[in-house]
């Protein structure tokens, strides 16, 4: 199955980000939104461990590693970047000053309930500040793959994992498609031209509703 890659999925994110919004990248994946500023418009990026205003990642053998985000990862700083305490980032989290916050998932629902911060019993809970952001953020978008390393939906009616949040997801970046949650359903935005809408519904979890045009999700090599 022909799909985009990581970064380019997180290039197509970053295209919805508005000049100027305060935006929080959760760990890993969503990390890579910060390189793909589009020309013209700059991003305010917060960390939950006391940033705002980093950049994109140092050069290799160029990290400063006094200077890290949430996930432990090297960062820089922009002019007029600030440091705070803990409790102060989660203030400003809970207090609803963050535009976006853009993060991974292991299942997302029509409902826009997300699960991302367990894989079941098994698993290593990893909430961290998840369940903050998901009720804090005015938009919460999700970037992912659109289905599992065994083939299985991301994209589901309901989900079986813990969830992290409900009813807070209206976005969903992926490799195949950009799906908006409206109403309770999944609304298909764009898909890449090659795969019919047929071949994009076997792949996903729950019905998958047109509401208008459906435009050909086009990205550059990144």
């Amino acid at each position: 199955m022909t799909k985009l890659s990581n970064a380019q999925i997180a290039w197509r994110a970053a295209q919805d980000i508005h000049d100027g919004d305060y935006v929080n990248l959760g760990i890993g994946f969503p990390e890579m939104v910060a390189k793909f500023q589009p020309p013209g418009r700059q991003a305010v990026f917060h960390t939950e461990n006391g940033v705002l205003g980093f950049g994109e990642a140092p050069a290799p053998g160029e990290e400063d590693w006094d200077l890290i985000n949430a996930g432990k990862k090297a960062i820089t700083l922009k002019p007029g970047a600030a440091f705070f305490h803990h409790a102060d980032s989660f203030a400003m989290v809970r207090g609803g000053h963050l535009d976006v916050a853009i993060l991974g998932a292991y299942e997302v629902a029509e409902t826009g309930d997300l699960a991302n911060w367990s894989t079941g019993p098994k698993g290593v809970p990893a909430v961290g500040g998840a369940m903050d952001l998901v009720h804090g953020a005015k938009r919460v978008a999700v970037i992912t793959d659109h289905v599992t390393k065994t083939g299985a939906p991301k994209l589901v009616e309901r989900c079986t994992l813990p969830l992290t949040g409900v009813g807070c997801v209206t976005r969903v970046y992926t490799s195949l498609a950009v799906i908006d949650i409206e109403g309770g359903r999944f609304v298909l935005r764009e898909k890449l031209a090659p795969m019919s809408f047929d071949e994009l519904q076997a792949v996903t979890g729950a019905k998958l509703h047109l509401d208008g045009p459906v435009s050909d999700l086009i990205v550059p090599e990144v």
